[in-house]
């Protein structure tokens, strides 16, 4: 029935505002009313990833419940791991509406949200109380008028560090003006020795992850792999959104901000499977970009990534998706007579580099 349901609700989300409709599709969690089936996993699909042990590899991408307001929801939804985010210091309103865009035709959205959340006080107050049955992370951000920028994001992983299981770096959104320019490795290799200095001071250090933009040469990619191994960071989540347009139909292809969805899916696992070489499977990935099948799940996997999280496909498919893709995932596996996810890692990189 909950399918039904669910099918049903996408049709009406779809008839209005989609960031109302992002509003209302939280609200279905919060209050009970979307698809929950508990954890999904097996003995092909429970890995270990950085020291997170996860039920199955396919996690939701941060931006999806940026304040952290669906948590309850969310511990049932089927995902092996969950990022909430991004959080800023301080509470900001973004960029001005509308700012989230449906391409329908290209299965794909555009957003220019600049990092619009409760700031950590309040995020960090509900991650407190957070259901421990799952694997959570948060995004970290900055200010988009910090005089630090750098520094902000120490300063959320030190107020928010003990109530989750790992923390990201977002330097790869495009809608907060320069930040990417913080993938530069002089710039990368001082923020990420200040965020790994406060991981030291938690009672419990977290992985932490650090989150790349598909909208980078080799040359960059080699420079990131370089600082993101010399800094010690526990992985690299491939990829952030990206300002390409190529090859879209939809009306609303000409929106400044970052496109997610089906078109990013080769450009990313493009990048991932680069990263992947030049890491030499010293550090874990987490792939993302363009998944709504079990298929594209897998071929992430098989070009090098550990886990996979998905956030566009969601508008399109229904939360029910994270439970499709895993036990979908868990068919191929075996299709190919590997035992583990992991055993999958990596095992067809070479047809995307």
């Amino acid at each position: 029935m909950k399918r039904i349901a669910e099918q049903i609700g996408l049709k009406a989300l779809r008839r209005v505002d989609p960031e109302q409709a992002h509003g209302l599709a939280l609200k279905a969690l919060q209050s009970g009313l979307a698809v929950a089936p508990g954890t999904i996993t097996s003995a092909r699909l429970a890995t270990n990833v950085a020291g997170l042990d996860l039920p199955n590899p396919v996690g939701l991408a941060a931006g999806f419940d940026k304040n952290a307001e669906a948590l309850v929801g969310l511990s049932k939804s089927g995902f092996g791991f969950v990022e909430v985010g991004a959080a800023t210091p301080r509470p900001q309103d973004g960029n001005p509406k509308p700012r989230l865009f449906r391409l329908r035709e290209d299965k794909a959205a555009i957003n220019r949200f600049g990092f619009n959340n409760q700031g950590m006080e309040a995020i960090g107050a509900r991650l407190a109380k957070r259901p421990r049955d799952m694997v959570l992370g948060l995004n970290l951000g900055a200010n988009k008028d910090s005089e630090d920028r750098a520094a902000d994001f120490a300063k959320v992983l030190a107020h928010c560090g003990a109530h989750v299981d790992f923390a990201t770096v977002n330097v790869s959104s495009p809608n907060t003006e320069k930040l990417r320019d913080l993938q530069g490795k002089a710039a990368l290799g001082a923020l990420l020795g200040g965020v790994m200095e406060v991981r030291a001071g938690l009672a419990k250090p977290i992985p932490v992850f650090l989150k790349i933009a598909p909208d980078l040469t080799a040359d960059e990619i080699a420079e990131i792999a370089e600082v993101a191994l010399e800094s010690g960071v526990q992985g690299v989540i491939t990829t952030n959104t990206t300002l390409s347009r190529e090859g879209l139909q939809s009306a609303h292809k000409g929106e400044m901000g970052g496109l997610s969805g089906a078109p990013l899916f080769e450009a990313s696992t493009r990048v991932l499977a680069q990263m992947s070489k030049l890491t030499e499977g010293k550090l874990p990935l987490i792939g993302v970009g363009g998944i709504s099948t079990p298929e594209q799940a897998y071929a992430k996997i098989c070009a090098g990534a550990s886990a996979v999280q998905l956030y566009t496909a969601l508008v399109y498919g229904g939360l029910s998706l994270a439970g499709d893709i895993a036990r979908g995932l868990d068919k191929l596996l075996a299709a190919d007579g590997h035992a583990n996810v992991a055993d999958a890692v990596g095992s067809k990189r070479g047809d995307w580099l």
